[in-house]
């Protein structure tokens, strides 16, 4: 594992933190060495690792049975020793799980969920129960397990995990013609100018359209809706948002946060039609300021957002914005 950059870590993790590692959705792949190696960097910080996944109880393309991953949750949810309650990835699994999971416990049981993409389906729900529901940030098995972690990425999760504030840049723009070349768009000089307050929610765009009509779904009003998806081609990306825009849910929000939307192919029946172009038209339709830069999804430098803080966003258009989060449970508020 590579070492150099591992000094961003040195005193953000408070000794003897709980960490339960808990594998709700998919397994670890190709690559289960990985899951030793997260749970190495993490006890070598000085955390107490319970590690519930086994790659020996995988099954199908899921972490365990459906019985086994609600179980995990639960289980890690009522330990004591328990502090932050780690994912192993995200992939697919959680909504199979949902009805067997006791969200008002989960909610009340005081511990930082970390998780993102197929998480959002949970935290969805506990953000309904609470009105916050935990953090989504680096996971185990392709963060804190990768041969060469980014380490400024686990740096910022535990400075979000141990501080009561927090500010996000955007993405500052270097090599962009190289990411907009790639079907990344983390700038756009076509971003408003615009200061707003509210409610930070949202996740993975595939999983927000699929939870609309849940009957935990949250109602949330005047709130900044951010989100990411990877591997969706532009229009995919725009009919999963206009079925939030027809479900109600963007009218409601005071802006709309774009982070990473990449890993697609555009194709030659696309004639021009990409994601700029379906950006456009969507800020045509939409009266919800949509702002775009914000460096989260499925990438390796993603910074980590807590769902449910009150968030402050000043945007100036393409000069960036900054995002200032507080107002949310961490381990310095315990």
């Amino acid at each position: 594992m590579a070492t150099a950059g591992r000094e961003l870590l040195e005193g953000l993790v408070p000794p003897g933190t709980g960490v339960a590692i808990v594998a709700p959705c998919g397994h670890a792949g190709l690559d289960p060495a990985g899951v030793q190696r997260g749970v190495a960097l993490l006890e070598s910080l000085g955390c107490r690792v319970r590690n519930f996944y086994d790659h020996a109880r995988r099954y199908q393309r899921f972490g365990a049975t459906d019985e086994q991953r609600a179980a995990q949750l639960m289980e890690a949810a009522a330990d004591p020793e328990i502090d932050v309650i780690m994912g192993l990835r995200g992939s697919y699994g959680m909504s199979r799980i949902l009805p067997a999971l006791d969200i008002p416990a989960l909610a009340a049981s005081g511990k930082l969920l970390v998780g993102y993409s197929d998480f959002t389906a949970l935290q969805c729900c506990l953000l309904a129960q609470s009105g916050y529901a935990g953090f989504q940030g680096p996971m185990l098995s392709g963060d804190f397990g990768a041969e060469s972690p980014n380490w400024a990425a686990l740096a910022t999760l535990w400075r979000t995990l141990t501080s009561s504030q927090v500010v996000v840049h955007n993405y500052d723009g270097q090599a962009g013609a190289d990411r907009a070349a790639n079907g990344d768009r983390r700038t756009d000089p076509l971003s408003p100018v615009l200061q707003c307050s509210g409610k930070l929610w949202g996740g993975n765009l595939a999983m927000m359209a699929h939870m609309v009509g849940h009957p935990q779904f949250p109602a949330i009003d005047g709130g900044i809706l951010f989100l990411e998806d990877v591997n969706e081609h532009p229009f995919r990306v725009e009919r999963m948002i206009l079925q939030l825009e027809q479900a109600g849910v963007l009218a409601r929000q005071k802006a709309i946060l774009l982070g990473d939307f990449s890993a697609y192919r555009l194709a030659e029946i696309d004639n021009g039609y990409d994601f700029t172009e379906m950006l456009a038209f969507l800020r045509q339709r939409i009266a919800t300021p949509i702002v775009t830069g914000l460096p989260f999804g499925h990438v390796r430098d993603l910074v980590t957002l807590p769902l449910g803080a009150h968030a402050e966003l000043d945007a100036r258009g393409a000069e960036g914005f900054t995002l200032t989060l507080s107002d949310y449970p961490s381990l310095a508020r315990r």
